[in-house]
């Protein structure tokens, strides 16, 4: 027990060296070119204006697309433990009245934030993350399916997102460029079909998530499963 112990206080005090160094070098090592001077030396290169947008969706356009297949990992775990559980008890006249108002504005606004991401603030994320808002805010007011798609048609719109990434990687290659390398004369319109796919994707995947497993088509949203 003494040997390993004396092994784990050796390691970690090397570990803790090696830290600190890495620390104080990054501190005051040599200066150079920044990220973010280099990414806005760049972003007229990149087909959008916005540098958040230029640097997930080109300059680092792999990271994002593994970033969607992380999410769509993930959603396949969750099916994979079964049915959804009952659906919330139908929503009452005033709950109704306001998620007729409130999820019609996050579509618009999802839409919204979805055009404006190559020069403002917004972008796939964003926008999804407003699209499953709005199917999580129907499945609290009673939709079983918030709102969702039926099963065949949910699992093409949850992997678009990492379909179109790739095909049109794959495409770009065949046209002699690098994968996910985009000419500038397409890269805005190839960003947008790409984010549009996505956003479609993650809003979807946040959605079906949300209910926790497969929709059941049985459950009739009072709570109990005919």
């Amino acid at each position: 027990m003494k040997r390993r112990e004396a092994a784990i206080t050796a390691l970690v005090l090397v570990l803790s060296v090696v830290l600190a160094w890495a620390f104080w070098n990054a501190f005051s090592g040599p200066t150079g070119d920044r990220l973010a001077e280099l990414t806005a030396t760049r972003v007229p290169e990149s087909g959008v204006t916005n540098p958040v947008t230029a640097v997930l969706l080109n300059f680092r356009a792999y990271d994002t697309l593994l970033e969607l297949a992380v999410l769509l990992a993930a959603i396949l775990g969750i099916w994979a433990v079964g049915k959804a559980s009952p659906g919330f008890l139908p929503a009452g006249a005033v709950l109704r009245a306001l998620v007729g108002l409130i999820v019609p504005l996050l579509i618009i606004a999802g839409g919204y934030m979805l055009w404006v991401g190559g020069h403002a603030p917004g972008g796939a994320f964003q926008a999804g993350a407003l699209l499953g808002a709005a199917g999580v805010t129907l499945r609290l007011a009673g939709y079983p399916a918030a709102g969702l798609p039926p099963e065949a048609l949910l699992r093409v719109t949850i992997g678009l997102g990492v379909l179109i990434f790739t095909l049109c990687g794959v495409a770009l290659m065949a046209l002699g460029y690098g994968f996910l390398t985009y000419p500038l004369d397409l890269a805005k319109w190839l960003i947008l079909v790409i984010e549009t796919a996505a956003t479609l994707s993650i809003g979807a995947t946040l959605a079906a998530a949300y209910l926790g497993g497969r929709a059941d088509p049985t459950d009739s949203g009072d709570g109990v499963t005919r």
